[in-house]
């Protein structure tokens, strides 16, 4: 039986018995049936990892004894933004998932002028939380001690002049011509991803005065949840830790 990876947003003493979050239960007790004296990893995405041991099980409560630190880390040395369009439905979900996966540090969902998702403050402010449940998912799964934080969806054009000035800035570009990529030594890179019908020529001037760097993809057309994966796997395949 796999031992269970868990995220706790929370300060994990060794040698202490911790009453874990409900949605901890849920997931322990609920769906993966665990009972006291069985094995669970936590991370709380201050780096590294603990052993722990079921303590004690009872109505909507779960403890756990914290046995030790596995001083660890999983986390690409390389630091990125995706700054991602937002699309419909479950591929939103899957781009999150997996740019946890492939060691992005951050997401940035974007408003940009063909999103067909449009939403109030409220409704927005769900999605966020969503995501970010969705990123915590994948950070527990793939093993990572760091969870990436899921901004507040920005308007492109806001969100812009915010960018981290000292980043290398990329947008990915179906008609673009291939550019020649300049990385600094530990230069973090932002990526920015249009939404199904693609950035506006409008959006595409704007990143370009901004000073992104077109990055083509080859010959094929993406479908903007597959063209954010391709790309985070190339940048991570070219600067970071995805080694072939």
């Amino acid at each position: 039986m796999s031992e269970p990876r868990i995220y706790a947003d929370m300060d994990l003493p060794i040698g202490t018995i911790a009453s874990l979050p409900e949605a901890a239960y849920r997931h322990l007790v609920i769906v993966l049936r665990r009972i006291p004296g069985d094995s669970v990893t936590l991370f709380n995405g201050r780096g590294g990892e603990y052993a722990c041991t079921i303590e004690s099980i009872a109505k909507r409560d779960l403890t756990v004894r914290i046995k030790e630190i596995r001083e660890l880390s999983r986390e690409s040395p390389l630091q990125i933004t995706l700054a991602q369009a937002v699309s419909k439905g479950e591929r939103m979900d899957y781009t999150i998932q997996k740019a946890v996966e492939l060691g992005v540090t951050a997401i940035q969902p974007l408003v940009t002028d063909h999103v067909v998702v449009r939403l109030d403050a409220e409704r927005w402010a769900r999605k966020q939380e969503h995501w970010q449940g969705v990123a915590i998912a994948a950070a527990e799964q793939s093993g990572r001690t760091m969870v990436p934080h899921v901004a507040p969806v920005a308007d492109l054009r806001d969100w812009m002049p915010t960018a981290p000035t000292d980043a290398l800035r990329l947008v990915l570009s179906p008609t673009g011509s291939p550019a020649t990529l300049n990385r600094g030594s530990n230069q973090p890179v932002v990526l920015l991803v249009g939404p199904e019908g693609g950035l506006s020529e409008v959006e595409i001037k704007l990143a370009d005065l901004a000073g992104f760097v077109s990055l083509p993809l080859g010959p094929r057309v993406l479908r903007t949840e597959t063209a954010g994966v391709v790309a985070l796997s190339v940048v991570q395949a070219k600067w970071g830790d995805l080694k072939c």
